[in-house]
């Protein structure tokens, strides 16, 4: 296996768009991507849009966009059938989404944030002692990235938006990993699964930083379908999804996504995620 492939579909990115009637057997399956890591990964995007295509029996491609936000808005305007999204976007715009699937990491549809320093930091153990530092976000519309450590933040008494010196986006979990390790910022927020699979990959990225905190497991990112998506082509995908471990090429394309499969998921694997939006728009106010 070329492991080296091994994050490139990863985050809370991948979208699966289609049409707003039923599918033609002609009409492409556009499924865009995020821009979360930096390696080629042409060559594993070519054996999944093959998989998709043989699966589906509808031609796929896939197309890049560079943030959540802009995927979001496709699919809230129903110009894309399906999204791979982060547990925040699908909790606030949950009616304009349907839940299709559920990742499996470690057996279970669930992840963690990371709350992460330079490895050079030794003495750093709490979100609260980097009061006054730099401080990496990977994306507005990030659980993982964002939404944790901003409530996490407000439980401990303090404002979030005055708690460090100064915050940025990467618009990347390995850019905030990759930011913190070379000491552009002093803390960082990350998708633990993202973490843990890189460091599969790429041990020297990740061995320039440390997990200093881990939160509760929440619910992996989901994949979603637009809320007016017909019965069939919502069906079909979801067949294809949840049977990728059924045969060798799946399973093969699944452990370079370093997942065990998906299964079909309940809304309430993000209740708590819902929690802690609804704590920080009610915080804003």
């Amino acid at each position: 296996m070329h492991r080296r492939r091994l994050l490139q579909l990863i985050s809370c990115a991948v979208t699966l768009p289609g049409v707003g009637r039923a599918h033609a057997e002609s009409q492409t399956v556009r499924i865009g991507l995020t821009p979360v890591f930096l390696d080629d990964q042409l060559d594993f995007l070519k054996q999944l849009r093959n998989h998709f295509e043989r699966r589906l029996g509808w031609p796929v491609s896939f197309v890049r966009r560079g943030s959540y936000r802009e995927i979001i808005e496709l699919v809230r305007v129903g110009k894309l059938d399906f999204a791979w999204l982060c547990g925040y976007p699908y909790v606030r715009f949950k009616r304009d989404m349907k839940l299709l699937a559920v990742p499996l990491y470690h057996g279970k549809p669930l992840y963690q944030s990371y709350l992460i320093v330079p490895a050079a930091d030794k003495r750093t153990s709490s979100l609260t002692e980097l009061k006054g530092k730099v401080f990496a976000y990977s994306d507005p519309d990030s659980n993982s990235g964002y939404l944790y450590p901003q409530y996490s933040l407000l439980q401990a008494g303090e404002n979030p938006a005055s708690f460090f010196s100064r915050t940025f986006f990467t618009w990347g979990h390995r850019k905030v990993i990759e930011a913190v390790g070379v000491g552009l910022a002093q803390g960082g927020a990350v998708d633990g699964y993202v973490w843990d699979t890189l460091a599969l990959v790429h041990p020297e990225i990740t061995a320039a930083t440390r997990v200093i905190s881990r939160s509760p497991d929440l619910g992996h990112p989901p994949i979603v379908a637009r809320a007016g998506i017909p019965d069939i082509e919502f069906r079909r995908m979801q067949k294809v999804l949840l049977s990728m471990g059924d045969d060798r090429e799946g399973a093969a394309l699944l452990k370079t996504l370093n997942l065990d499969g998906f299964v079909a998921g309940d809304e309430h694997l993000f209740d708590s995620i819902a929690d802690m939006a609804k704590t920080l728009a009610e915080a804003r106010r």
